[in-house]
């Protein structure tokens, strides 16, 4: 059986306040020129299609467009809501298009009930997980102690009894840990989303999405499949592609990506004003007209630099200035290892950093106490 992996298509997404509309317009179509190639059985869409809860006309215009391509090749379309999702407005209509071969996870009930395909080899099991978090769980498990991600995640699957004698899919949406994000993907502060690995083990394959980094997490059967379109300059290196799954008999799994070529791609640019708008630097260079990020080293601000410079770089997104005077201006060190650390840790870093001097332990207290109440919630 063969399956397309997709994620994160955050359709409506603005980047730098730049409209992505038409560059997810012509990705999707790439899409849809790889399934016509490959031919697969279904196609696994992990979470966050819009980038709103509420999305703009456009992005819905734009999902229905490609699920009406979708169902025109009869191919089997499996969908979840992520954290960007509403679940309720998602899947609205899902029951009806069950019948177009549009399966889309209806909100979570305290069930999961799997999509069942099949090929020479027998059954395939799809589990539809919508993203989810803690507190949305421990309704539907009340005698279970359920605090962290894991713990949720965990109920969850083991009340699916799933069959490990068959293959078995599963979609979902979640931070799974030892993942590598990049800046822009929503993640809870010190890592308190972060859901284990092992809970999957029943699984053959897992088809990931809300990290936007194409990557395996702890074996080459649970995959992040990034996203189709690069979305920040974090992602200037990544190399998008669409992931294909092929599974023959029970424990059988062989995977490989398809590259995506964008309509227009995203660079960084570094240099003095004066040479990045030298003729001979730019002139039928590919970068020309990429999305672009570009620090100027001039000492002094140029003035009117970005109309100046979208007259030559007409796709410029994002300007900032390396010299003296930025550099002066401080960065917190280890801020690309906020993740990593524990809210208390983080806020006591940043207390020490605007005054000077590290909690007492009175207030650490105190800290402690009022975050541990704000993540509560948020569970």
């Amino acid at each position: 059986m063969k399956l397309i992996h997709l994620s994160d298509l955050h359709l409506g997404k603005r980047v730098n306040e730049c409209s992505m509309l038409e560059d997810q317009q012509y990705i999707l179509g790439e899409i849809l020129r790889i399934i016509d190639s490959e031919a697969p059985d279904a196609v696994l869409i992990a979470g966050d299609v819009y980038d709103k809860s509420v999305p703009s006309a456009e992005a819905v215009t734009l999902l229905d467009d490609f699920l009406v391509q979708l169902a025109s090749r009869r191919v089997q379309t499996c969908l979840i809501s992520g954290n960007h999702d509403s679940a309720e407005r998602l899947s609205f209509g899902g029951r009806l298009m069950d019948a177009a071969g549009i399966h889309i996870a209806p909100v979570y009930d305290g069930s999961l009930t799997p999509l069942t395909l099949s090929d020479e080899h027998g059954p395939v099991d799809i589990y539809l997980l919508p993203f989810l978090k803690p507190v949305q769980v421990r309704r539907f498990f009340p005698d279970e102690d359920i605090e962290s991600y894991t713990d949720a995640m965990a109920a969850v699957l083991r009340a699916a009894n799933v069959d490990t004698a068959r293959r078995n899919v599963l979609v979902a949406h979640q931070f799974v840990a030892g993942a590598v994000p990049c800046e822009s993907e929503e993640l809870s502060v010190g890592g308190t989303d972060n859901v284990a690995v092992c809970v999957f083990d029943d699984f053959d394959y897992v088809a990931l999405g809300h990290i936007h980094g194409p990557q395996k997490v702890g074996r080459e059967t649970v995959r992040y499949c990034g996203t189709p379109l690069k979305y920040s300059f974090s992602e200037v290196s990544h190399k998008k592609s669409v992931t294909v799954v092929e599974m023959g008999e029970k424990g059988s799994v062989g995977i490989r990506t398809v590259p995506l070529v964008p309509r227009r791609d995203m660079s960084e640019l570094r240099g003095t004003y004066n040479t990045l708008m030298l003729r001979e630097n730019y002139e039928g260079k590919p970068f020309r007209n990429d999305y672009l990020h570009i620090t100027l080293t001039d000492e002094e601000d140029i003035p009117n630099a970005v109309s100046n410079l979208r007259v030559v770089y007409p796709n410029l997104m994002r300007l900032d200035y390396d010299n003296a005077r930025t550099r002066a201006g401080g960065v917190i060190e280890g801020a690309d290892r906020a993740e990593q650390k524990p809210p208390l840790t983080l806020f006591g870093e940043f207390y020490e950093s605007q005054n000077g001097t590290p909690m007492s332990e009175e207030q650490q207290a105190f800290a402690d106490k009022l975050i541990a109440s704000i993540w509560e919630e948020e569970r």
